[in-house]
């Protein structure tokens, strides 16, 4: 039973409103499931549930409500991606219905006082402190946090992130006690990992056998921010998995061992990669790019063009955008687009003609086949680009 302080159980009774209260019940229940003993202050929450493809019609009526209430969230709020760019809208070509579902929801969330950051990679825009609790829903930006910021969070959906936003808290059980964050197996990668698309390979095979357990990776040598972005986000997609580590003290090493080879990855690639000779879209940025990533991008695009036959997005937050302005100039003179506040897996690219698209993104060759039904080829960032541009 989850010990609440006087003044959350006068919240739980609605002392403060109904919608107050609905959010300390979520809570509340969410702890009693998970056997939390109490809850613990948030630093920020970052809140799924966006995009109107993935939310729909009644949630977003709960939305109305809860703004029509007149609550704002307590602690700092961040919002995944929505359905389209909202610069350039046109690209999605969506029905006007979903245009303004979408907007609307956008406003909603504005009138509960969640920042309109629309990225699914918040920690590029305000990164976090180590050892300071979150309540994050976007499951690659859990896994991120926990194992390369430092910080502590479990991975919430939509609804309880929202709800901790609201209180400024969370149930104290999972990935916020220290016990619970130590690695359960050890994994020996004995591959070639070169390039960042394989640590996704690598991802989405151990999710796949690790379930929802952390492992501690030895293998990996000096690995590159992005692609521990990709390992993570592959993690998440095909597991439950909320943290990795790369380094623990030998003393408390796990004793269940598991190996991987390259004919693990070849099998785990197979799986979600299809040979895709004449992509419709080369997409890059699921997670959302970084600086970096985009400054790379221009570099490998200068002085080329992008064939008129093939559509190259790039996705970004606004942040990353503006900070990195002269590389975007680089990548649309070239022909590319930059997209901000989306990401294609939340939008409706099925139906602007794409069958096929090229990634780096072994997260987007997870869920693409499924929910934007498109066939699916996987490379690296560099032969993602070339591959758009003529010969």
């Amino acid at each position: 039973m989850v010990y609440l302080t006087k003044d959350e159980e006068r919240a739980l009774d609605g002392e403060y409103g109904w919608a107050i209260q609905v959010a300390m019940r979520i809570l509340v229940k969410l702890g009693d499931l998970f056997k939390a003993d109490r809850l613990i202050p948030i630093h920020s929450a970052h809140i799924s549930g966006v995009s109107y493809k993935t939310l729909g019609d009644a949630a977003t009526e709960f939305l109305e409500e809860l703004a029509a209430s007149g609550v704002k969230v307590k602690a700092p709020a961040t919002l995944n991606p929505a359905a389209f760019d909202l610069e350039r809208p046109q690209l999605m070509r969506l029905t006007e219905h979903r245009l303004n579902a979408q907007k609307r929801i956008l406003r909603l969330y504005e009138d509960l006082g969640v920042k309109q950051t629309l990225s699914c990679t918040p920690y590029y825009i305000s990164k976090p402190p180590r050892n300071v609790h979150l309540s994050w829903a976007e499951s690659s930006a859990v896994v991120y946090a926990n194992s390369v910021l430092g910080s502590w969070t479990n991975r919430e959906g939509g609804p309880s992130a929202l709800a901790s936003a609201i209180i400024g808290a969370t149930p104290n059980y999972g990935m916020h006690r220290p016990e619970e964050r130590e690695g359960k197996v050890m994994v020996t990668v004995d591959a070639d990992l070169r390039s960042e698309e394989k640590f996704g390979v690598l991802g989405i095979h151990l999710g796949k056998v690790l379930g929802d357990e952390i492992p501690v990776i030895q293998g990996l040598k000096s690995p590159k921010e992005r692609e521990l972005k990709q390992l993570g986000a592959a993690l998440a997609s095909s597991g439950m998995v909320s943290r990795f580590i790369l380094s623990q003290k030998s003393s408390s090493l796990p004793q269940e061992k598991i190996s991987v080879g390259e004919r693990d990855l070849k099998n785990s690639l197979s799986d979600i990669s299809s040979e895709v000779e004449k992509p419709d879209l080369v997409f890059i940025g699921c997670p959302h790019c970084s600086y970096s990533e985009i400054k790379e991008i221009a570099s490998i695009l200068y002085g080329k063009k992008v064939r008129e036959d093939v559509r190259l997005w790039v996705c970004t937050s606004r942040h990353v955008k503006r900070t990195s302005k002269e590389y975007v100039e680089i990548i649309e003179r070239a022909g590319g687009k930059v997209l901000c506040d989306t990401c294609i897996i939340v939008s409706w690219i099925e139906e602007l003609g794409i069958d096929s698209l090229l990634t780096n993104s072994a997260k987007t060759a997870y869920y693409a086949p499924n929910m934007n039904r498109v066939e699916v080829s996987l490379a690296s960032l560099r032969e993602c680009v070339e591959k758009a541009c003529e010969s």
